[in-house]
């Protein structure tokens, strides 16, 4: 029983700590959507973007379903239909 406890501990511990990884700072917004960059231009997303409430970075798809990031400073504004 004494060889089995330092893994019932990290067993325990390692499920604790799954617990509160919830993505509670992502805000989900139905798109596709439209991103002004800062330097005037435009993209649109395929689909819905993610938002980051800590960091405001924003994450979509474009038409080849390749995932990209902008943070804060790349974008000035965005719309969604």
């Amino acid at each position: 029983m004494k060889k089995y406890l330092p893994f019932l501990i990290l067993v325990i511990t390692g499920c604790s700590l799954f617990e509160e990884t919830d993505l509670v700072d992502i805000q989900d917004i139905d798109g596709p959507c439209t991103i002004i960059l800062t330097d005037g231009s435009s993209v649109v997303s395929n689909g819905n973007i993610e938002i980051s409430k800590r960091t405001q970075a924003i994450t979509y798809r474009d038409e080849n379903n390749k995932i990209w990031s902008l943070f804060k400073n790349d974008y000035t504004s965005f719309t969604c239909e």
